[in-house]
């Protein structure tokens, strides 16, 4: 057993939404040392561009903002422009908000739903012919859509929308999976839990506060997060089709209690 050629990316494509910063940056790291050419987008070209020059030339920038269906079109129109295929797609962009219940806008409904739930469905549909012209039964496709602990438990705070995009996003990946395994494209999922990042200002700015509250008391690290997609998009994941992988350091099915933490 190769286990080097197992958990290889050389020679693969990849395309991660949100990649210009915390769990997009460090997804896209790890397939870049793992072999791949990884094209990172978001809305901020300048955020895009900086990424891409610190990741070095197997990172591309291809700035777009996919929370519209006009969006995720052109990046896929970008996208085709420069590649024949794509083997690897990462639906990581997202957004968050809170309010009160009482108060709680339909502008924090729409914009959550429609990045974290709409977008990934929408780019995946738009690039569907250059996810199967990389798809071989040997080597599928991959799409890694990106939820959160918050789609499998409550957190403390009012983030309504988050929470029904994040538990919305899971099940998506399920019956995007069921349709997609028959063109050898593999949808799976992974929930992070505390991991230091400009949604998540707890962990971040309260680090070892948050880890008290967590099994192993730590927050999560750039290599959890790379890890866990590297095993996914490689062929050493290939029998993992539908799941979601929960990389949270025991919160959401191994704590007793309640913690106080956002992912």
């Amino acid at each position: 057993m190769d286990l080097q050629k197992l958990f290889s990316l050389e020679g693969r494509v990849a395309l991660v939404t949100g990649g210009s910063k915390n769990l997009g940056r460090h997804m896209a790291e790890g397939f870049i040392a793992a072999g791949a050419k990884v094209y990172i987008s978001s809305r901020k070209a300048d955020a895009c561009e900086a990424t891409a020059a610190e990741l070095g030339p197997n990172c591309i920038p291809l700035p777009m903002d996919v929370s519209s269906v006009e969006g995720c079109k052109a990046l896929a129109a970008a996208f085709a422009e420069r590649e024949s295929k794509l083997d690897i797609l990462v639906n990581n962009a997202g957004a968050a908000w809170g309010a009160p219940f009482e108060e709680f806008p339909e502008a924090g409904w729409d914009k959550v739903m429609d990045l974290n739930v709409k977008g990934p469905f929408f780019l995946t549909q738009a690039l569907y012919p250059l996810l199967k012209a990389a798809a071989t039964k040997a080597h599928p496709a991959k799409v890694i859509n990106i939820g959160s602990i918050d789609g499998i438990r409550l957190n403390p705070w009012e983030t309504y929308s988050y929470h029904a995009s994040k538990s919305a996003i899971l099940y998506l990946t399920k019956r995007m999976a069921a349709r997609l395994v028959q063109d050898q494209i593999n949808v799976t999922a992974i929930a992070p839990g505390a991991f230091a990042s400009d949604m998540n200002k707890a962990a971040r700015d309260h680090g070892e506060a948050v880890a008290s509250n967590i099994p192993n008391k730590r927050i999560g690290v750039a290599e959890d997060m790379a890890a866990a997609a590297i095993y996914l998009a490689s062929d050493a994941g290939n029998y993992v089709i539908g799941d979601t992988i929960t990389v949270d350091g025991g919160v959401a099915h191994a704590n007793i209690g309640s913690p106080s933490i956002d992912a």
